[in-house]
């Protein structure tokens, strides 16, 4: 397929997937529960980090938990006293547990009473020429590990791209939270960080059709991966091409491609 008929083909994917429809069965479904900047920004970080495993299950989980702060994250982890934390004892998803969900909620705690929104955690380092996230994402995770309690075992969720990892699940939040159009999925609500900046999630549908496409030749899946990948899908969208990861996701997830 030459260059051309290939971008008309993901521009049409994009459009057939990048829609409200797509919403209700993805985890994006959770922050689109809430309105407040804050309270958006928490839900998608974490409705984020626990993707992983079937979609629906991963749904259940992130309510299970907001239930658990009154579905007010930002009022909760801002204003809970000591005894609130008591019912996050007991939450778990596959190897996040209690340890976990306990830092999460003390390090927020921490970073909104001193910042009104998450973007400035991803900035570090970052400015105007930066070509992606490979800074900000390292400084995030140095951010978010820097409290003196930080427990070495939850490290395991926070990727950066400092130990190759593709960092998916961050790169997921992070278009979520940059992306702009009139399609109602991603919210666009960030403007310090551009998305010519963004690198496409690399997951495991993302991974082989991207693949089938040749928009991937390394052998693995890390953090040169992801770059790789964006780096090609440039070429159809300097501007936005993290937008065609509805298209990858929606042809492997939900076609079977």
């Amino acid at each position: 397929m030459v260059q051309r008929d290939f971008k008309l083909f993901l521009d049409k994917q994009v459009d057939r997937f990048n829609r409200p429809g797509f919403i209700a069965d993805d985890p994006v479904s959770i922050p689109h529960q809430y309105s407040q900047l804050q309270d958006i920004e928490i839900t998608g970080f974490w409705a984020s980090v626990l993707a992983w495993g079937q979609r629906v299950t991963i749904i259940r989980k992130c309510r299970e938990l907001f239930e658990m702060m009154d579905n007010a994250p930002y009022d909760f982890v801002l204003n809970h006293e000591e005894a609130d934390l008591r019912p996050f004892t007991s939450f778990k998803h596959r190897t996040f547990n209690a340890t976990d969900t306990l830092y999460f909620i003390h390090w927020l705690s921490q970073y909104y009473k001193m910042h009104d929104s998450l973007e400035d955690a991803f900035l570090i380092g970052m400015n105007d020429e930066s070509e992606h996230m490979e800074v900000g994402l390292s400084n995030f995770h140095h951010l978010f590990f820097d409290l003196p309690d930080a427990p070495d075992r939850t490290r395991k969720h926070i990727a950066t791209p400092t130990r190759k990892s593709a960092c998916k699940r961050l790169n997921m939040f992070l278009r979520w939270m940059v992306r702009k159009d009139d399609r109602g999925v991603d919210f666009g609500l960030w403007n310090r960080i551009k998305p010519s900046q963004l690198v496409c999630p690399c997951d495991l549908h993302v991974d082989r059709v991207a693949r089938r496409f040749h928009l991937i030749s390394r052998k693995g899946t890390d953090w040169l991966t992801a770059l790789e990948l964006t780096s090609n899908l440039k070429k159809y969208d300097p501007v936005d091409p993290v937008k065609y990861d509805f298209a990858l996701f929606g042809l492997g997830a939900l076609d079977d491609y």
